[in-house]
Order: C-alpha cells, then sequence, then structure tokens
C-alpha cells in the first residue's frame, strides 16, 4: 500500500505551481534584484548542500519570495551498492533550511561501492530494479517526511532482461511507495527517437501521479538523440508536451537550461509558450486509468553486478565486450552508446575540476587540462553524489603525475585554489565588528581570544604561488612571477561573498597563526613583534576586520567576571 505522506502546505494533490525555470548561477544578480516574474524555481540539490556560501544565501534570499523544488541529480537510487545514507541526510538537512515545495530525484543509478559515476546511468527495467527503487523511494520519504517525486531520464541503452518500459516502472513504484511522477517530456522524445519507443504510448501508461513535467532542449547527434538541456524546446516537444496536457492537465512546469545558458529573458519566452499551450487545453484533460501493481520485494544480487560491470567499462575499454552483451540493438550500436556515457564522464570530471581549478586550467591550456582531469578521474574516481568534493586529491595526484614534473609549483597552485573552493561553500557567521574590538579595555584586548570565520584560511608555500594566482585574475593588471622560486604566504577570506586571497608579510602571518590556534591577542601581536619591531597592530586588525577574519570573542573567566 502507499505511504500516508503529507504535501508541502503550498501544494495539494491536483494544484499547480504554474510555470518556472531552473535556477542558474549567471542569473542570480537579476533575481536577486528584479524579482522577475515567473511562478516557481527549482535548483539542483547538489549545488546546495555546503554548510554556507554565496549560492545558498542567494537560495535563501530567493525562498522568501518563490516556491523552491530541489532536483536532485546525485543520489543514485536505483544504484545497488553504491547509495549513500550520509548523502541523503545531506539532502534531509537542506530540506529542512529552505523548505522546498517538491524534492524529486532521478530514475537512474551512478554508483557501485568504489566509485561514485556522477551521471543519470540507465536501470534495467525489472522486477530487480522495480523492488530496489521501491525501498529506496519509501525510505527517502521516510528520511524526508514528504512526498518526493521520481523522474523518467533519456537513456542510450536498453537492457535485454527489461521486462516492461518505463512508464510502465514508474507507475508501478508511484502505486507502491506513493510518489509522485516527474514526467520529464524531452526525455520522452529523446528515448523514442533512440529506442523507436512510442511516447505517446508512454503517455497513456504512465498513470495518475504525474505531480510535474520538464520541458528542454535537445541535440541531434548521427549516433543518437542527446539530451542536453541547452536549446531552445524543439518543436516534436512542443507537440508531445500538448498531448500531456490533453493527458494530466494542469500541472507544474518548469523550463531546464543547463549548458550555454542565455539570458533570463530567453527562458521566461519558453515559460511564456508553454503557459499559452496549458491556457488553451486547460480543461482538456481526460480521465487517467488505475496504475500498475506490482510484486514484494526480492534481493538484488544480479542487479548489482550488473551495475559493477557497466562502471569497470565506463574506466576500463578492455572489459567493454563483456558489458555490451546485455543491451539491445546493434554491437556498433551499443558500443557507440556506451561510448557516450564515457564521454559524459570525462566531461563530467573536466567541467568539475575546471570549476575548481581555474588558474590551473589556465596555466596548462584546456586540452592538456582535460586530459589531467580524465587521468585524475581514473585515479581518484569520484566518492560522493556531491561533486564539489571531487577535486580534493587533485594536488596529491598532481604531486606525483610525471607529465607535470617540470612545474613543481603545481601541486601547491592546486592546494590554494581547493582552499578557495572549499571557503565559497563554508559555513555563515556573523564577523566582529570594529566597534565590539574598541569595546574591549586595553588589558582586556590583550587577553582576548578569537574564532576564524569558517571560510577563513591561511596558506603558504615555497614557490610564488600567490602572487602567480593574482596575475590570472580578471581586472587585475599584475605580471607572471619572474622567479617563482620565492615563498608566498596569504589570507583566504570572503568578504561580502567574494573569496579572496590577500598576501601577507611574514609578520603578520605569524600573527595570525597564533591567533588561529587559540591563542591571546597578546601572544599573537608578540609573535608578530619578534619579526618585524615596527610592526602596526592597529593598521592590521582593522585589515582583518575587513577581511571578516574573526567572528567572536572569547576572555578568559577572569576577566568575565570583571566589570568593562
Amino acid at each position: 500500500m502507499p505511504l500516508s505522506l503529507s504535501l508541502h502546505p503550498h501544494l495539494s494533490a491536483s494544484l499547480s505551481l504554474g510555470f518556472g525555470v531552473g535556477l542558474r548561477a549567471p542569473h542570480y544578480r537579476q533575481f536577486l534584484e528584479q524579482r522577475p516574474q515567473v511562478d516557481w524555481l527549482e535548483v539542483h540539490t547538489e549545488n546546495y548542500l555546503g554548510q554556507g556560501g554565496w549560492d545558498l544565501y542567494v537560495l535563501e534570499q530567493l525562498r522568501q519570495d518563490y516556491p523552491i523544488s530541489l532536483h536532485g541529480v546525485g543520489l543514485g537510487i536505483g544504484s545497488a551498492n553504491g547509495f549513500s545514507e550520509q548523502h541523503l541526510q545531506c539532502i534531509q538537512q537542506l530540506a529542512r533550511r529552505i523548505d522546498p515545495v517538491l524534492v524529486s530525484e532521478h530514475l537512474s543509478w551512478g554508483a557501485v561501492q568504489d566509485r561514485h559515476l556522477n551521471d543519470l546511468l540507465p536501470l534495467p527495467l525489472t522486477q530487480e530494479a522495480l523492488n530496489l527503487v521501491c525501498q529506496r523511494v519509501n525510505r527517502l520519504q521516510e528520511v524526508l517526511g514528504r512526498q518526493i517525486l521520481l523522474e523518467n531520464v533519456s537513456t542510450y541503452l536498453r537492457y535485454h532482461d527489461d521486462v516492461m518500459s518505463e512508464a510502465e516502472f514508474l507507475a508501478a513504484v508511484a502505486a507502491r511507495t506513493g510518489c509522485g511522477v516527474l514526467l520529464d517530456i524531452n526525455n520522452l522524445y529523446v528515448n523514442q527517437c533512440n529506442h523507436q519507443e512510442d511516447a505517446l504510448a508512454a503517455l497513456a501508461a504512465i498513470g495518475p501521479a504525474v505531480v510535474e513535467m520538464h520541458l528542454a532542449g535537445h541535440l541531434v547527434t548521427p549516433g543518437a538523440v542527446i539530451d542536453h538541456h541547452g536549446d531552445h524546446v524543439a518543436d516534436p516537444v512542443w507537440v508531445l508536451y500538448e498531448a500531456a496536457l490533453r493527458r494530466f492537465g494542469m500541472v507544474s512546469t518548469l523550463i531546464e537550461w543547463d549548458t550555454d545558458i542565455p539570458s533570463l529573458e530567453v527562458l521566461l519566452s519558453e515559460v511564456q509558450k508553454a503557459r499559452e499551450f496549458a491556457t488553451r487545453l486547460q480543461d482538456a484533460a481526460i480521465p487517467i486509468p488505475a496504475s500498475v501493481q506490482t510484486a514484494a520485494q526480492t534481493p538484488v544480487p544480479i542487479l548489482a553486478q550488473s551495475q559493477q560491470r557497466f562502471s569497470r567499462a565506463l574506466f576500463d575499454y578492455q572489459v567493454e565486450s563483456d558489458v555490451l552483451t546485455q543491451f539491445k540493438g546493434a554491437s556498433d550500436i551499443r558500443g557507440s552508446r556506451l561510448a557516450l556515457y564515457r564521454g559524459n564522464l570525462s566531461a563530467t570530471w573536466d567541467k568539475t575540476l575546471a570549476a575548481a581549478y581555474p588558474v590551473l586550467r589556465m596555466l596548462v591550456g584546456e586540452e592538456f587540462f582535460a586530459g589531467l582531469a580524465r587521468a585524475y578521474g581514473h585515479a581518484y574516481p569520484s566518492e560522493h553524489g556531491d561533486l564539489n568534493r571531487f577535486g580534493a586529491s587533485f594536488s596529491l595526484f598532481l604531486n606525483a603525475f610525471p607529465p607535470v614534473a617540470d612545474y613543481p609549483y603545481f601541486p601547491d597552485m592546486a592546494k590554494l585554489e581547493w582552499a578557495l573552493h572549499l571557503a565559497h561553500y563554508a559555513a555563515d557567521r556573523p564577523a566582529l565588528s570594529a566597534e565590539s574590538l574598541i569595546a574591549l579595555a586595553a588589558d582586556h584586548a590583550e587577553n582576548a581570544c578569537f574564532s576564524f570565520h569558517p571560510a577563513c584560511s591561511l596558506f603558504s608555500s615555497e614557490w610564488a604561488v600567490i602572487p602567480l594566482w593574482h596575475s590570472h585574475q580578471e581586472q587585475v593588471v599584475l605580471p607572471f612571477p619572474e622567479n617563482m622560486e620565492v615563498d608566498s604566504i596569504g589570507l583566504i577570506s570572503r568578504p561580502r561573498w567574494k573569496v579572496n586571497v590577500l598576501s601577507l608579510e611574514p609578520s603578520a602571518y605569524a600573527a595570525l597563526s597564533v591567533l588561529q590556534q587559540g591563542h591571546t591577542l597578546g601572544m599573537a601581536l608578540d609573535a608578530a613583534l619578534e619579526i618585524d619591531s615596527q610592526f602596526n597592530a592597529s593598521f592590521h586588525l582593522q585589515q582583518w576586520l575587513s577581511q571578516g577574519v574573526l567572528t567572536d570573542i572569547h576572555l578568559p573567566q577572569l576577566i568575565l567576571n570583571t566589570p568593562l
């Protein structure tokens, strides 16, 4: 029997949110400053799992004016042996913080025991897979305390073992768990092209549980139609959308656009087009038949073995022939379609590392960096559905990678850029004000200790890494360091949400190191004066406050009991 699940107070089973867009970083400022007219916003859950930072701040601001949907891409509910309870707990924490109107995930898998593939990989449509997915959906709904939506995915391969269509599979999951369906219209069309499946038949079979629909663009290539979310909604997809509206009536509809992101005005024009389709057909929905019922739960050993083989084939060409026997179609088509998934994996590595290590990418060039990303992905496979963690070992990798041995400062540049990456997602905490510091009597201030802001850290290198980093920043006219064999030390901070690196003198670095270790301001100043007898304490304190380095003041108990 379906679980008894509560809906968000803004949403009833029959109420549509209207027409929304996916919130993407290029449009943050426009939404914050203008609050464009759109009914709701959807975000990729994994982009907001950090403890703080600009992205989460923007989301918390916009949730005050727009209903928010969390759309997960990293949980991999169909992963037989790679499902992460830790990742689920992170989603739960975000949901509690944001209070989304909808939470959705994909009908796919993405992980095995030893690695995460960070892709929406195809499931065999079997009873074994169905039982596993139902268990996972029940677990999600139990942890989150709400109904979730499950989305159909685009695929480039179908299994010989399939015993039902994807639509029948989704209908069965909804019937057994009480979850809703997020129907991606573009994915229906992509699968119709790639597998000669009947998209209209899928609409007829999918059951009554459709709560949301997605519309997006795709890319037609000689080998397959690719769901790349990088273009206008195509005419055949609009035709299918009209058929879906006739079938399911007015449900929440979203425009997805994730690559080559255009101006917000382009997205809003797509929203208006969807609204016009729905308005014309608002009263045209037809009755929906009962859902498919299914069998009881069973173990999943065959599914786990299949996914392990698939994973190995993405990393190792030598075992490709072993996994291709699982899929339908001619051998050359199966091979080229598997190559699409392998290409997706490499592209994900490249894109993820490029975002975390932009200066290193500029130093080596795009082509060489893509090769670095592939080599790193093989050496240090992703372990999380949250791709923001993927590059943590890049410095270690570069330190042992022979092709960059002539550039011994690359590992330290990686350490610096990773520290900046962590600072971007670090938790928020109010910075100490100058007034709070001034309020301390002089003798009290000397004995005061301070907390460091979570986004702030110290960095040191035996190479001129910090000047090199500064020479590659926009709107900064600084030359490439003439001599890299020069020490560099600095402070990583995040004033007004912008992560920055501030070069430090040894005396200031020594003082901050003492403060970071929890010692008193007096001890910090003594450490600075030992290095530089002319150390200007007032100047540096003002600088640290302007950078938001210090937060809470901690005084010894004796002083706390003494009136200021």
